[in-house]
């Protein structure tokens, strides 16, 4: 197993779309985190609408809660897509035939990819982080303001809720991939869930009181009441972009137990496919 999971790590490291979707994951996470609500703080574009960000969410004071944000949904998106290539590709490509028939189990194949996907995911996490850092402590040097170092015990926490909402979303991408034995029907679909189904019932749930019980087991849903748990603010989540999401909350615990469900129902759903179907 040792070798096997060193082996999908390299695939994993050599791959460019893995380094492109990280680049493009911590870039968008900047500039729509720290640049973009900096730049309309300075031209005085901010009067406490709604969805603003105020100068004091960008300082170091509240790095956990203001990075936390932006994973359920965005993050999500770009972990979908890795989990959908980390599976998906081998079958466009014809290289897990050749794997199966060396000597590995389907199931070996199978721990040996999760676990090296969930070792790619890290990075995923510790970038953004990384980058918010240095963001927040270069803007309150800027402005010239105190702050108060953030907790290692928040940011311990927000960085494992941003792994585990980030793996839920792989192991959707995972099992997509693993169906449609493919990338891009998978990542068609992916998207269209997280836009189509989960955006416009969330929206509507407001409206229509039938759909909030439902709603309330929505993998977004469910991501955004745990990264609420953690004090991320949501204001701008909840009315712009296509990650708008304005409730309903449930609770942290309930939200860490579903979100663990999500995990195992899909890995579960991809392991049987795997190993009972064929591999052309």
């Amino acid at each position: 197993m040792k070798g096997s999971v060193a082996a999908e790590l390299f695939l994993l490291r050599k791959r460019r779309s893995t380094w492109i979707l990280l680049g493009l994951w911590t870039a968008l996470a900047f500039f729509f985190s720290y640049l973009l609500p900096y730049v309309e703080y300075r031209n005085g574009d901010i009067g406490g609408g709604p969805g603003q960000v105020g100068l004091e969410e960008l300082l170091p004071d509240h790095l956990a809660g203001h990075l936390s944000g932006g994973f359920p949904f965005f993050g999500g998106v770009f972990a979908l897509m890795l989990g959908v290539l980390a599976l998906g590709s081998e079958y466009g490509w014809g290289t897990l035939r050749t794997v199966l028939v060396q000597r590995p189990g389907r199931l070996h194949v199978f721990a040996a990819k999760l676990v090296a996907l969930g070792a790619a995911l890290v990075p995923f996490v510790f970038g953004v982080f990384a980058v918010g850092t240095v963001s927040s402590y270069a803007i309150a040097w800027r402005e010239g303001v105190g702050f108060t170092t953030p907790s290692a015990w928040d940011v311990l926490r927000a960085l494992a809720a941003g792994w585990l909402i980030l793996a839920v979303w792989a192991a959707l991408g995972v099992a997509l991939g693993v169906l449609s034995r493919g990338t891009s029907l998978a990542i068609g679909v992916g998207i269209l869930y997280a836009l189509v189904i989960e955006g416009l019932i969330s929206a509507f749930a407001d409206q229509v009181s039938v759909l909030e019980p439902l709603v309330e087991f929505f993998l977004r849903a469910n991501a955004y009441s745990l990264v609420e748990g953690l004090g991320a603010s949501t204001t701008g989540a909840a009315t712009n972009g296509p990650g708008a999401f304005s409730g309903p909350y449930v609770a942290a615990e309930q939200a860490l137990v579903v979100l663990l469900a999500y995990i195992a129902g899909f890995l579960l759903f991809s392991g049987v496919l795997l190993r009972r179907r064929d591999v052309t």
